[in-house]
């Protein structure tokens, strides 16, 4: 029987993992912002044509809650599905709008954002909580190594610290499309087993020659590869699917079909 999922008042996500006490973090789910349908409510997406006033508002209230929780101001990048993870430089300005996939902070107080809406986002950190980061993974950035090259970032020494270490990082899985609704092709497939045999466990054959593709187990795979063994969250169970939950979640497969566009949901990690 699947677990229900860890939500806070405000119905924010709340990572359930072992995460230090000055390391802080939530998801958001579509509830609580001003935006009309096909957006409602919590669009944090400036790119899908929502009323970019509303998206103002939601992202001022997003400001508020993080705020309220010991973080500074939020870092949105513009995310393209490739493999780049910035490092943010102690001191430095913040790159907003850069294209990257992945973020890197040592510094307290700067909240890391990914948004999704059926792509994983994935928040990481260490045990001491000396490092945070955040990663979009879509099936794209998955096949391409996108985990990976954030946890080589996380043991990279640099100047705001010595390396973090394989063996001391934790991550959590956030809300993405789940197994029983994510079909692919051919060749999503063949791009995971040409680089892991195993990760044909995670594919599950349809009547038409397609694939039905399991998003957290393929990540489970590449972290437990680069030695991350402590992951927690989506599980690929139901109640992780954004497809299959248009109450709490996004989903750009299931709203795209019906009205076009769909807003973004948002995955956010900082150290206080």
């Amino acid at each position: 029987m699947s677990e229900p999922l860890p939500l806070a008042p405000g119905a924010y996500l709340a990572p359930d993992w072992p995460a230090p006490p000055g390391v802080r973090a939530l998801c958001t789910t579509r509830a609580g912002g001003v935006s009309a349908a096909p957006w409602d409510s919590l669009n944090l997406g400036a790119h899908v044509q929502d009323d970019p006033a509303h998206v103002a508002a939601n992202r001022a209230i997003l400001q508020a809650e993080v705020s309220r929780r010991g973080g500074g101001e939020l870092l949105f990048l513009n995310q393209v599905h490739g493999q780049r993870v910035l490092r943010l430089a102690p001191g430095a300005a913040l790159p907003q709008g850069q294209d990257a996939d992945g973020v890197l902070a040592a510094q307290p107080g700067v909240a890391l954002v990914m948004m999704v809406a059926d792509c994983l986002p994935v928040l990481f950190t260490d045990t001491e909580g000396r490092r945070v980061a955040a990663v979009h993974a879509g099936w794209r950035g998955l096949a391409g190594g996108i985990l990976e090259a954030a946890v080589a970032s996380l043991a990279a020494p640099a100047e705001d610290g010595p390396g973090v270490p394989a063996t001391s990082v934790m991550a959590w899985l956030g809300p993405c499309i789940g197994p029983s609704a994510f079909e692919v092709g051919p060749e999503v497939r063949e791009a995971f087993v040409q680089a892991d045999p195993a990760a044909a466990s995670a594919f599950a054959a349809q009547p038409d020659g397609r694939w039905l593709a399991d998003l957290p187990a393929l990540a489970r795979q590449r972290l437990a590869a680069s030695g991350v063994s402590a992951v927690y969250g989506n599980d690929g169970t139901k109640p992780w699917c954004t497809c299959s939950d248009s109450t709490l979640f996004f989903s750009h497969r299931r709203d795209s079909r019906r009205f076009g566009h769909t807003g973004r949901l948002a995955a956010c990690i900082w150290r206080v």
